[in-house]
C-alpha cells in the first residue's frame, strides 16, 4: 500500500515533493504469517509481480532500491518464527530478482537490487540476539553504503570513489588524448619508411670474392622522428597514469597503516642493500655516485611510506620529513657542484 501511496503521489495533480530514494523489500512477515506455506510465495510472486510496472515507472524519477532479505541464524529463532528458514528466504528473494530483471523486455530494470545488506548480515548474523533481527553495527553499514550510493555521484567527495559513475573526459584529456595519438601514427610512419629503407640498403654479396660488401649509406634518425619517439612515451606514462588514477577501471580502497606493512618493505631494501654493493670510483665525501645512490635509497622508503599511508604515525611522518629535507639538499649540493666544477651556467643545463 505504501508503493501505491507513493506512486499515486507522484502521478497527481498536487504539487508534491517527489522522494530521491525509494528502498523496499518483503517477504520474512509473509513467511511467518502464512507459516511458510507454498502458497503464500505463489501469492508474492503474483504480488511482486503486479508492482513491477510501478516501481519501474518510480525509477525514472527516483532511485528505487528492492532490499534483498536478510538471511536468519535458525538455532536462535525462537518457537512461532521456526517457519522463517533460510531456504524458504532464499526462494523469495530469487522470485524477487526474477520478476523485477524482467520486468522490461527490451530493456535493463531500472530498479536495483540492494543486495550488500545481504552480504553483510551473511556475517553478522551470529551476532543476533533473536536469530533474525541483526545487530545495530550491520544496520549502520548498511545505511552508509545506501547514502554513498546516493549522495557520492553528487558530491563527489576527493577521498573515495565508491559508487562514483565514470567520470566524463574534460577537453584537455581530448585534446591531449588526439595529441599523443597523433604522435603515435607519426612515429610509426617514421619507423616504417626507416624500416622499408635498411632493408634495400642490405650489405650485398660480390658475386667474385663472395664477401659482403657493407653499404655505406646510413640514415640516422632525424630530430623530428626523436622529438616523435619521446612524444610516444610520455603518451603511454600519461595513459598508464589516467587507467590507475582517473578510471574506474582498477578498484580503489583507503589505506590502513600497520606497522607491518611499513617496516617489512623497509627491512627487506635494508637486506639488499647489505647484499649489493660496490666500490666507487672517486674518494672524495659526497661524490656523484654516492649522492645518486643515497636519493635512490630515500625514493624507495618514500615510496613506501606513502603506498603504507604511514603518515597517521607520527615518528614515521617526523623522519620522512628529514628525509624530503635531505633529498632537497642532495639536489641542490649537486647542480651546486656541477656548475662550480664544470662552469657551465647554460640555459640548456638548467633546462635539462
Amino acid at each position: 500500500s505504501t508503493i501505491l501511496n507513493i506512486y499515486y503521489l507522484d502521478n497527481g495533480k498536487d504539487s508534491v515533493a517527489k522522494p530521491h530514494v525509494i528502498v523496499a523489500g518483503a517477504a520474512t512477515w509473509s513467511i511467518k504469517i502464512h507459516n511458510g506455506s507454498n502458497e503464500a510465495l505463489s501469492q508474492y510472486k503474483m504480488n511482486i509481480t503486479s508492482i513491477a510496472p510501478l516501481l519501474e515507472k518510480l525509477a525514472k524519477t527516483s532511485d528505487v532500491y528492492w532490499v534483498l532479505q536478510d538471511p536468519v541464524y535458525e538455532d536462535l529463532l525462537s518457537e512461532n518464527r521456526k517457519m522463517i528458514t533460510n531456504e524458504k528466504i532464499d526462494a523469495y528473494n530469487e522470485a524477487a530478482v526474477s520478476i523485477l530483471n524482467s520486468s522490461t523486455r527490451n530493456s535493463k530494470s531500472n530498479v536495483k537490487m540492494f543486495s550488500v545488506s545481504k552480504l553483510i548480515a551473511q556475517e553478522t548474523i551470529m551476532e543476533s540476539l533473536d536469530g533474525l533481527h541483526l545487530p545495530e553495527s550491520s544496520r549502520e553499514t548498511s545505511a552508509m553504503i545506501l547514502m554513498n550510493v546516493y549522495c557520492n555521484k553528487i558530491l563527489k567527495p576527493v577521498d573515495g570513489s565508491c559508487c562514483q559513475p565514470q567520470p566524463p573526459l574534460t577537453l584537455i584529456q581530448k585534446l591531449a588524448a588526439c595529441f599523443f595519438t597523433l604522435s603515435i601514427i607519426g612515429y610509426l610512419i617514421f619507423y616504417v619508411i626507416h624500416r622499408n629503407a635498411h632493408r634495400k640498403n642490405k650489405p650485398c654479396t660480390d658475386l667474385e670474392s663472395g664477401e659482403e660488401k657493407k653499404n655505406i649509406i646510413n640514415n640516422p634518425a632525424s630530430p623530428l622522428e626523436i622529438l616523435l619517439q619521446s612524444f610516444c612515451k610520455l603518451g603511454l606514462i600519461m595513459a598508464y597514469f589516467y587507467m590507475c588514477d582517473r578510471a574506474n577501471l582498477f578498484m580503489k580502497e583507503n589505506k590502513f597503516y600497520t606497522h607491518s606493512s611499513f617496516f617489512i618493505p623497509i627491512i627487506y631494501i635494508l637486506v639488499l642493500g647489505v647484499f649489493y654493493n660496490e666500490n666507487t670510483k672517486e674518494t672524495k665525501v659526497l661524490n656523484r655516485e654516492q649522492t645518486d645512490e643515497w636519493k635512490g635509497w630515500m625514493q624507495l622508503v618514500i615510496l613506501i611510506y606513502h603506498i603504507s599511508g604511514a603518515s597517521t604515525f607520527l615518528p614515521v611522518y617526523m623522519h620522512i620529513r628529514v628525509l624530503v629535507a635531505a633529498y632537497l639538499f642532495q639536489t641542490g649540493y649537486g647542480h651546486f657542484s656541477y656548475f662550480w666544477i664544470k662552469g657551465d651556467f647554460g640555459i640548456h643545463r638548467v633546462v635539462r
